[in-house]
């Protein structure tokens, strides 16, 4: 097909910026290259790396609070997983952000402890390692402004038109809409707020000094029904084979009546939805919210449904919700689908029952990258789609479930040029 206009329809405009100028923990291949790394640190202040890829090492273990403290001792240091859900602290960073050694787990988050000693070990899960890891000082202004401008050339470079960012922050839609006066701008963007900043945000986007312009506009929220596969925190049907202790299934993020209330919010703003939902039971629990929404629901978005249960892929076509995939997640996800959910790999990513089923490309199945989670070539979902692995030597997941090259193209387009 003619690929005149891509979409990138789940990216993290800021993050990717901002990674792009942290230490490459993805570049390490075990645990001593990555204390090495970052005891070469220099600077001042907080030593912060990102892209750790701890599950793919042959020894798959994230190096604990004592090892950090040895490598940096008095600048507090975090190191963050590839998926932004799990971060590996030192000392020096849980003091910062105010965690004491006996305090229990915060609502939709995990602190790990020693199963000996029930000390803590360093790892820190989902809200927990936000915290954290948000202790740290944000980037001022202009800092902001750079990370913004090198991510969106970057997507730029690589074919997107239309971006979409999951989880945009309050100051991004007025910097954004000033870069666009400014006739810097390389690509359209529609912003996915946090659902607790709707209201704020869409305020902000919409009053007599709004920031929407015809390229840049609010477009929805953002909520998460779940956590991640490498984290074992992906809410699922059947158990891990090794859980995380008292999570068999993983870890739910959200009730039934929060869903409810996340649909209903963003009806009440004329706005869609977008809901992080990884695992298998994730999955079932959006739509089974989106069912009892009935004709009340807004345009409704599941982002990554990394595993989906084969009693529903219908619904989603069934009920006009969108299937945001990120293929491309199959090239870092194939370790720990292979030792922890070797009896569902029949449901990753199953393109193409959803296509048969009625999701069309471009239209009901949209494709995009996660970046900073993964780089933003599209040419890795592509490749990910049709051959369901690596190019290397190794396991291919599900392979009755590949589509087509041009089916996975139409995939990026955006959904007037999918008709």
């Amino acid at each position: 097909m003619t690929r005149f206009a891509l979409r990138e329809a789940h990216a993290h405009i800021p993050a990717h910026g901002r990674a792009m100028s942290m230490l490459r923990a993805g570049d390490c291949l075990n645990k001593e290259e990555l204390l090495d790394l970052l005891g070469r640190a220099g600077g001042t202040g907080w030593v912060l790396a990102a892209g750790a890829r701890v599950n793919a090492w042959a020894d798959p273990r994230w190096p604990d609070r004592s090892e950090l403290d040895r490598v940096q001792p008095d600048r507090p240091c975090c190191v963050m997983s590839f998926d932004h859900h799990s971060i590996a602290a030192n000392t020096a960073a849980m003091r910062a952000a105010g965690m004491s050694e006996d305090e229990p787990d915060p609502p939709g988050g995990v602190i790990c402890r020693d199963a000996r000693t029930g000390t803590t070990t360093g790892l820190l899960l989902e809200s927990a390692a936000m915290r954290v890891w948000h202790s740290a000082p944000e980037p001022g202004e202009s800092e902001r402004r750079a990370h913004v401008l090198a991510a969106l050339k970057d997507l730029a470079t690589h074919g997107f038109t239309e971006v979409h960012d999951l989880l945009s922050p309050a100051w991004l839609g007025p910097l954004l809409a000033s870069l666009d006066a400014d006739g810097l701008l390389p690509c359209g963007v529609r912003l996915y707020a946090p659902q607790a900043e709707l209201e704020s945000q869409h305020a902000a986007a919409t009053g007599p000094r709004g920031w929407e312009r015809p390229r840049v506009r609010l477009a929805g929220a953002k909520c998460f029904a779940d956590g991640t596969l490498n984290s074992r925190t992906a809410w699922m049907i059947e158990p891990y084979r090794d859980p995380l202790p008292g999570l068999p299934l993983g870890k739910p993020m959200m009730t039934a009546a929060e869903l409810d209330s996340a649909l209903a919010l963003t009806r009440a703003k004329g706005l869609e939805l977008a809901v992080h939902a990884i695992g298998d039971g994730a999955v079932r629990a959006v739509l089974d919210a989106r069912e009892r929404a009935g004709r009340e629901s807004p345009p409704l978005r599941i982002e990554h449904c990394e595993l989906i249960d084969s009693s529903d892929v219908v619904r989603f076509a069934e009920f006009g919700v969108a299937v945001s995939v990120q293929p491309c997640h199959l090239f870092a996800d194939i370790e720990v689908l292979t030792r922890e959910l070797p009896h569902r790999l029949h449901r990753v990513l199953p393109l193409r029952e959803l296509i048969d089923a009625g999701c069309a490309p471009g239209r009901g199945l949209w494709f995009g990258s996660d970046v900073p989670i993964v780089r933003p070539d599209p040419e890795d979902s592509i490749r990910a789609a049709v051959h369901r692995g690596r190019a290397e030597v190794g396991p291919v997941i599900a392979p009755e479930q590949a589509i087509t090259e041009d089916e996975a193209w139409r995939c990026f387009s955006p959904e007037e040029c999918a008709r």
